[in-house]
């Protein structure tokens, strides 16, 4: 049977405490024009929760932050399968916050583009430990 790709409620990240702590004491990994903050934490419902953020520095109009953070979703929604498989082997939590740092507008193809390199360095890191 093949898995759904979904992004549920429980796996956004929303508390503001492990968020506060994910930029605190986490680590980054970046493909411009993402940069991805994550750290491993125990007490998660789920083992993957994900946080999605653009700057309202260099977006002015909320249309086009939203519109960025909905392209960041679809391409992560897509493409988390094989972090969570990793994160299950290692019976490890991880609580990422995707961060779009460009300062245009950006196409789908973009960001499923950086979204997929980002996501593998994000692997990798994870099986090294």
């Amino acid at each position: 049977m093949v898995k759904k790709l979904t992004l549920k409620k429980e796996e956004r990240l929303k508390r503001r405490k492990i968020i506060e702590q994910v930029f605190s004491e986490g680590r980054a990994v970046a493909a411009f024009p993402l940069r991805v903050q994550y750290k491993m934490i125990d007490r998660l419902t789920v083992p993957l929760q994900a946080g999605f953020s653009a700057s309202s520095r260099n977006f002015k109009k909320a249309v086009d932050r939203n519109r960025i953070k909905r392209l960041m979703r679809e391409a992560y929604r897509l493409q988390k399968a094989p972090l969570e498989q990793a994160l299950q082997t290692k019976e490890q939590q991880l609580a990422l916050f995707l961060i779009y740092t460009g300062k245009e507008l950006p196409d789908y193809a973009l960001v499923k583009e950086k979204m997929e390199v980002v996501l593998k360095k994000l692997v990798q890191t994870i099986d090294s430990v």
